[in-house]
């Protein structure tokens, strides 16, 4: 093995790099619980099928715009890894080789348009949404993850903007292109009218569990080893997700009077969203802080579009780009610059100058993700159609693109058929049918 190498480390990117691919799965959970039941099954595929797209597309360009060697001025990388070629097994980024640190970086690849899904649940067609995964990530993704993390990124390595693991990068730029999106495609048939309520909390509970589990790859993953900085990492992401929750709870109960299951799986998410960049760079009572501003501050963003008049089907907008937004700020306040960086935030005497480069950050990542968002979306929507027709919308999407649906209703409505018969040889055929335990009586 080359001089350098920990195998420590190695194999501490490589489980974290498996923890954030059980983020999207994760994910679909979330978002397929919160739809309605008619389009659950899509919003699953729509999160599955990145992992596929965004894996070739890595391969093939993806990981070498990234986080080649700069093509000039800190905005692409070069194609010096086109291909993954000419990459040694024991090349090394660090202390862990290169193909470790790129297959961790690929997870946050996968997760990043997954996240922007949720802001166009019940109305999109799989294929346009599968083109727009490939375009997306190419035109902004990659280019971005080269400003913030690549060797001479001109946001992360030339200006100064500090971001951990994604906040700017990952959510903040998942949740402008969602918001995006969302103006291209307009709002749902029923807006405002009907409520369309989550089928499944469960499952949302089930999806948001596994978001919190993963995420500890994520952040504390970011090190890129496993030393003193992850174990803060990892802990002040514990701290925020659950000051957040509280934070959330606290909001809905004073404003709606009531402690939801769904307050909670979005609440944790939130603290998720906003300790990503900032995990590495504040101490747990910032993180305490922190998170309960960005659990009262998103569970108060989500309701501007009401007020907007955009259809932001799954909260995207709220969650992500204000939670994204708000955690990279903080930073400029909270950094205590003794831990990953020397940079003092505000209340630890540094000043204004990090939180103006962290504003610099979330302004042009920001800005940058909607324009071209929004071209690409209009782009499909003006030749193959992005949007399926009214018929589909209010049928369900599972069946018209995926000739299937999340769930067989048909022996149970059978059974209730037989049970509304009239005779007792009816009434005990469905009692056989339904399964109901010897001694059941069926009424008619």
């Amino acid at each position: 093995m080359p001089s350098g190498f920990s195998g420590g480390d190695t194999a501490f990117v490589l489980i974290s790099a498996a923890l954030v691919l059980l983020m999207t799965p994760g994910l679909a959970f979330f978002y397929g619980g919160m739809v309605r039941v008619k389009s659950a099954l899509n919003m699953l595929m729509m999160s599955f099928v990145t992992i596929g797209i965004v894996t070739v597309l890595w391969v093939l360009y993806g990981f070498s715009l990234s986080f080649s060697n700069d093509a000039g001025a800190g905005l692409i990388g070069d194609l010096h890894w086109l291909g993954m070629r000419d990459i040694g097994t024991n090349a090394l980024h660090g202390t862990v080789p290169i193909f470790a640190f790129s297959a961790f970086q690929l997870m946050f690849a996968v997760i990043t348009p997954a996240l922007i899904s949720g802001a166009i649940a019940d109305r999109a067609k799989f294929s346009a949404w599968a083109l727009f995964v490939a375009l997306w990530v190419t035109i902004v993704y990659f280019p971005v993850a080269h400003w913030v993390w690549g060797p001479n990124g001109w946001l992360g390595a030339q200006q100064g903007v500090l971001d951990f693991a994604g906040g700017t990068a990952v959510h903040l730029n998942a949740g402008v292109a969602g918001l995006a999106l969302a103006l291209v495609l307009g709002k749902r048939k029923g807006w405002k009218k009907d409520p369309m309520r989550p089928h499944s909390l469960p499952l949302v509970m089930l999806g948001s569990g596994l978001l919190w589990f993963g995420w500890f790859g994520f952040n504390a993953g970011s090190e890129l080893a496993a030393d003193g900085i992850a174990g803060v990492a990892f802990m002040n992401t514990q701290i925020a997700t659950a000051a957040a929750m509280v934070g959330w709870l606290a909001f809905e109960k004073i404003k709606h009077g009531a402690f939801t299951s769904l307050g909670a799986a979005s609440g944790a998410v939130a603290g998720l969203v906003g300790i990503t960049p900032a995990c590495a760079f504040i101490s747990p009572l910032g993180s305490i802080l922190l998170g309960l501003v960005c659990g009262v501050l998103c569970a108060w963003a989500v309701g501007l579009k009401y007020k907007l008049g955009f259809d932001d089907s799954l909260d995207v907008v709220g969650v992500h780009a204000v939670g994204g937004a708000a955690g990279a700020l903080l930073i400029g306040l909270l950094s205590t610059g003794h831990l990953y960086s020397p940079a003092k935030g505000l209340f630890y005497g540094g000043g204004f100058s990090q939180l103006g480069k962290q504003a610099l950050g979330v302004a042009v990542v920001g800005a940058f993700s909607f324009v071209f968002a929004w071209l690409i979306g209009t782009a499909i929507e003006k030749t193959m159609g992005f949007r399926v027709s009214e018929d589909v919308e209010l049928a369900g999407i599972d069946q018209a693109e995926h000739a299937e649906s999340a769930y067989d209703f048909s022996a149970v409505g059978a059974a209730l058929s037989k049970a509304l018969g009239s005779t007792p040889a009816a009434q005990e055929s469905a009692n056989e049918e339904a399964a109901v335990a010897p001694g059941t009586k069926v009424d008619a």
